[in-house]
């Protein structure tokens, strides 16, 4: 879904303190009950203050009403889950102006923003509940104790999982992205200057670039992680060149080979997927990340390593050797518990699952918000509007990040708070 901030500026503060109490009943209801929003907010004006407030909101599709709920209430959307994130993020000093969506998939969105002295980031939504989500909660059991609020669920535990281990590789010395900060389903990181790998037609060296993609694979694993999505789309290549030597010291035609060069260096993002080396099926995932980097290089670049390989019996004799710091350990212990990775893995497995047949079968389905057609808004003005969503025509729906040029960024507004 495109995110659009332009009703930011609109919202006044006890609009803003309506839909936190949205985002804090939909922690044990689906659909949150009016007395309850009202109960929550604590306004002033009383009831006719709230509902004035749940009628704006409605409009502009960050609360919608089921058209047949057993009880008058509304429920958060996509939408205004990112309001909510984003006001965070403004209210810190950390997001300034938001651009445009430089990648898509099923899973998440990818908008560029700047900060307070114009400093491009990235911020990362996730929305879990994009594939065929229905079918997600009714097949699975690990929402069965949380059925308010599910998707919101998901969508918190992969930007929690992802912030998490983003922190703990990049102390470790990993190329990743710099996380920032993280707010419910939303990552704010460090804008990386680079390109998909799927977007490169050509490098300098294949073979020295396979050899460190397949090196990183098997230092995650010293760490105790396999990435779980190792492929060309979750790679990103910096492209760098060589600076010229002094003059007086090289000749001309030298100094003009050494312009030439370019040294590649891979960045890895991506990372709600991420598993333990002592995972039930880590041989599977870690054979799946290695054999993902073959075929690619082989279709792409057609280069086949002369090396069988690497095996997963001999990556895990390497776990935790010359003192690398179990990473798997580190982010449970950070608070990350296992009911919570459990969860998440399982929603991601199914999501992937799904991916699988609606690409085998040809067919894709449309983004949803709603999770139900049957959505009414506030009143009957704004009918259709409650949880509206905007189709992008350029939109990748692959399932994989999808980049695109030109960046145009507009002044985000936290309202007319007190």
């Amino acid at each position: 879904m495109k995110l659009d901030t332009k009703a930011m500026r609109h919202l006044t503060a006890e609009d803003w303190r309506v839909l936190t109490a949205v985002e804090i009943g939909s922690r044990n209801h689906e659909i949150i009950p009016t007395p309850l929003i009202e109960s929550l907010s604590k306004l002033r004006g009383g009831a006719s203050r709230v509902h004035k407030s749940i009628s704006a909101l409605a409009k502009v599709g960050l609360i919608a009403r089921l058209k047949e709920a057993k009880y008058d209430g509304y429920r958060l959307t996509y939408g205004g889950m990112d309001y909510l994130a984003l006001h965070t993020y403004a209210s810190r000093k950390q997001v300034y102006s938001v651009g445009n969506r430089v990648g898509v998939g099923k899973e998440s969105d990818i908008i560029v923003v700047a900060d307070d002295d114009g400093a491009q980031l990235v911020l990362k939504i996730h929305r879990l509940g994009r594939i065929s989500f229905r079918t997600v909660k009714s097949n699975r059991d690990y929402l069965r104790k949380r059925q308010g609020g599910s998707w919101m669920y998901l969508s918190r535990l992969a930007a929690e999982k992802e912030y998490a281990f983003m922190r703990a590789l990049r102390d470790e010395g990993f190329l990743v992205p710099a996380p920032i900060a993280q707010s419910r389903h939303t990552v704010l990181m460090e804008y990386v200057d680079g390109f998909p790998l799927r977007q490169i037609s050509s490098v300098p060296d294949p073979a020295a670039l396979y050899a460190e993609l397949i090196s990183l694979i098997l230092r995650l694993a010293k760490h105790g992680l396999i990435h779980g999505d190792f492929n060309e789309f979750n790679i990103l290549i910096k492209e760098e060149r060589a600076q010229p030597s002094p003059k007086g010291k090289e000749s001309e035609e030298t100094t003009e080979q050494e312009k030439e060069k370019v040294t590649v260096t891979p960045v890895l993002i991506d990372f709600p997927q991420m598993v333990s080396m002592d995972h039930q099926n880590a041989e599977m995932y870690f054979d799946r990340d290695v054999n993902c980097v073959k075929r690619f290089f082989e279709r792409r670049f057609h280069f086949v390593g002369t090396q069988p390989g690497p095996f997963f019996r001999d990556a895990k004799k390497t776990v935790g050797r010359d003192g690398a710091k179990r990473l798997d350990a580190a982010v449970e212990a950070s608070g990350f518990s296992k009911k919570a990775l459990k969860d998440l893995e399982a929603a991601i497995r199914e999501q992937q699952a799904t991916r699988g047949e609606q690409s085998g079968s040809g067919e894709e389905e449309e983004e949803d918000d709603n999770d139900d057609d049957d959505v009414a808004s506030a009143d009957d003005d704004a009918s259709e509007e409650g949880d509206k969503e905007i189709d992008e025509p350029n939109a990748k729906g692959d399932g994989q990040e999808a980049y695109s040029s030109g960046i145009y960024m507009e002044k985000l507004s936290i309202g007319n708070e007190t």
